[in-house]
C-alpha cells in the first residue's frame, strides 16, 4: 500500500523531529512540515482538505428548487440565466457542476431499489384452476393451491 504524501511528511517528522530534517527526508519544503505539524498538533486534521465557500453556495435553494420543480428535468443553462437574473456572478460551468450535483442527490432519493422477493413461510398462498377432465359426461374443474 502506498502512503500520501502528507503521511510521509509525519513519519519524517516522527522520526527526525525538527521540520527541516523532516522535509530534507520527505522531499518538501520545510515550512510544509511546519504547517502540517501544528495544524496536527492543534488538534485539527491535517489530513482533511478545506471547504471554500463558492459564489453559488448563495443561490443553492433556488436551484434545488428549480431542479425538484422540473422533477431533475431542467438544463443548467436555463438554471444559469435564471440565477444571473437574480443577481449570480459565477461562471456557467460552476452552474453546470451545481446543477449536476443537485440532480444526482434528487435521483438517488427518488431511485427505485431492487429487493428480491422472499416469502415468509405461511403468509402468501398461490392458487390456480382450469378445466379437468370430462367424469361421467359431466365437466370437472382442477384447483390446486400452495403455501409458500
Amino acid at each position: 500500500m502506498t502512503k500520501s504524501g502528507r503521511e510521509i511528511i509525519f513519519e519524517a517528522f516522527n522520526l527526525m523531529g525538527t521540520a527541516w530534517s523532516a522535509a530534507q527526508l520527505a522531499g518538501c519544503d520545510a515550512k510544509t512540515v511546519a504547517r502540517y505539524v501544528a495544524v496536527r498538533e492543534a488538534g485539527g486534521n491535517p489530513l482533511a482538505r478545506a471547504v471554500r465557500p463558492r459564489l453559488i453556495d448563495g443561490f443553492m435553494d433556488k436551484v434545488e428548487e428549480l431542479v425538484d420543480r422540473s422533477k431533475g428535468k431542467i438544463r443548467a443553462d436555463a438554471v444559469h440565466r435564471k440565477l444571473v437574473a437574480m443577481g449570480y456572478r459565477g461562471s456557467e460551468r460552476s452552474t453546470r457542476r451545481a446543477v449536476a450535483g443537485v440532480k444526482e442527490a434528487w435521483q438517488a432519493g427518488r431511485r427505485r431499489r431492487y429487493r428480491p422477493w422472499v416469502p415468509e413461510p405461511g403468509m402468501w398462498l398461490q392458487w390456480d384452476w382450469g378445466g379437468g377432465p370430462l367424469i361421467g359426461g359431466r365437466r370437472t374443474q382442477l384447483f390446486c393451491a400452495w403455501l409458500a
